[in-house]
């Protein structure tokens, strides 16, 4: 019988722990789950493991992006709120017209309500460091 004052006894301090590693392991397995991995496309194995690899790659870039170019309330929202606050977003891509260097711009609709931060995350990708090589 375990003792109250082991690591692995019944404070309820380490059970709160536990509990909280426990609850973001399947907060991320959900996330996970609507991104991709939890549907398969087909019968045959090939195309379930490319699918699997894709979604897993997909859930990175998630992760990456929330990480690197947002934050405040879209750094902590679920995939299918970025995807239709942020990935989807009804705008244009453009250029100006007869400069020497091309420099393309994104357009998007003032009444957008996500336009802000879609700004910033854009902002940010261009001030991170090109990769060498």
């Amino acid at each position: 019988m375990r003792t109250s004052g082991s690591p692995g006894g019944r404070i309820p301090q380490f059970l709160e722990v536990r509990h909280r590693g426990h609850a973001t392991v399947e907060d991320h397995t959900r996330c996970g789950k609507t991104t991709g991995f939890g549907r398969f496309p087909s019968r045959h194995f090939a195309v379930n493991a490319v699918w699997l690899e894709l979604s897993l790659t997909a859930i990175d870039l998630l992760d990456w992006k929330r990480v690197l170019l947002l934050d405040g309330e879209p750094a902590t929202a679920e995939p299918m709120k970025l995807r239709y606050r942020l990935l989807h977003v009804a705008a244009r891509l453009t250029h100006g017209g007869r400069r020497l260097r091309l420099r393309l711009r994104l357009r998007i609709s003032a009444t957008w309500p996500w336009r802000n931060e879609l700004a910033t995350a854009f902002h940010r990708i261009a001030a991170l460091p090109r990769p060498a090589g």
